[in-house]
């Protein structure tokens, strides 16, 4: 029985340090701010993208004969590496393996995503699921970009409106078509031919067919792009420029992860403890007190006036 998953954000600096925890090399993933082929076709070799939407809980999502866009290509699923979600929460690595474990000629993914592959492939998709699942390796690796939560919400209005909620699915070219991978859909769906090259132009029309389905008002969507590491074509066009940049942005993801697997209310609690035993010092305890309460008051005030104030000191 496998243990919880937590939720993790879709993030380029977490998901390519997950995969590489993994034991993938020489990729990365880069968050997509626009919907154009070139950008997509700038990032070449391009395995696949990531898409995450809003969940619809309002109408049914899956479909025993056809999806909403494309064919279910069940044939393709004995062919490829199609897994079924069994788990919640599970959507974002699963996305991520969909790309990966289907671009083994391409990536090295490794010697343990290797072994998993090669003991999951022959599997139908259901039990692909339930082994990524039960998979201690994954999911430990999974949790361990969650974002620390030391507080529950008990504020929480109990019965209510339930919260939105958001999957993340897959697109990649395979043998010849192109794919959205998706473990909540009985099937791998089919968008037609589609090559390595002409998969930006081919991906960006697909998803632009998804989004419209959306109301207008529902701009929550979010793109990655799996490519190869940036830094490995810096080395090879001597682009120096691109590798100091792309070196840059590794520190900041590793800050970044850092202090996503950290809550700090201990360290504050010791910075508040620390200003109220040097007032307490001073003598002057009162007096802070005092002047925090005027700030406060005087900003209650100016909201109340619709005005904004400087909550500084």
């Amino acid at each position: 029985m496998s243990g919880g998953w937590n939720t993790i954000e879709s993030d380029a600096g977490v998901f390519t340090s997950l995969v590489e925890n993994l034991g993938a090399s020489n990729v990365q993933f880069e968050e997509l701010l626009t919907l154009e082929p070139s950008e997509l076709s700038s990032l070449q070799p391009l395995y696949g993208v990531i898409f995450l939407f809003k969940y619809p809980t309002d109408t049914p999502y899956t479909c025993s004969e056809t999806p909403l866009d494309g064919t279910f290509d069940h044939d393709a699923a004995s062919r490829i590496f199609f897994a079924a979600q069994t788990i919640q929460n599970a959507c974002a690595t699963q996305a991520l393996l969909s790309v990966v474990l289907n671009k083994t000629d391409e990536v090295d993914i490794g010697e343990k995503l290797g072994e998993f592959r090669e003991f999951t492939i022959e599997l139908p998709a259901e039990f692909r699921g339930e082994a990524l699942s039960n998979s201690d390796l994954i999911r430990e690796t999974h949790n361990s970009f969650a974002r620390s939560s030391p507080f529950a919400d008990e504020t929480a209005p109990k019965g209510g409106e339930s919260e939105d909620v958001f999957h993340f699915i897959a697109y990649s070219a395979i043998n010849g078509k192109l794919y959205e991978l998706d473990g909540l859909q009985p099937a791998p769906i089919s968008h037609g031919e589609c090559t390595m090259e002409s998969f930006p132009e081919k991906v960006v029309d697909v998803l632009q067919r998804r989004i419209a389905r959306y109301e207008a008002t529902e701009i929550r969507f979010n793109l990655l792009a799996m490519c190869r590491d940036l830094r490995v074509r810096a080395r090879e066009f001597g682009d120096m420029e691109l590798l100091e940049r792309e070196e840059r942005k590794r520190k900041d993801w590793l800050f970044e992860n850092a202090l996503r697997r950290h809550n700090f209310v201990g360290f504050a609690g010791e910075v508040l403890k620390g200003v109220v035993e040097t007032k307490m010092k001073d003598g002057k305890v009162d007096e802070w007190v005092v002047e925090s309460l005027e700030r406060r008051k005087k900003a209650e005030q100016a909201r109340r006036a619709g005005q904004d104030v400087e909550m500084g000191g």
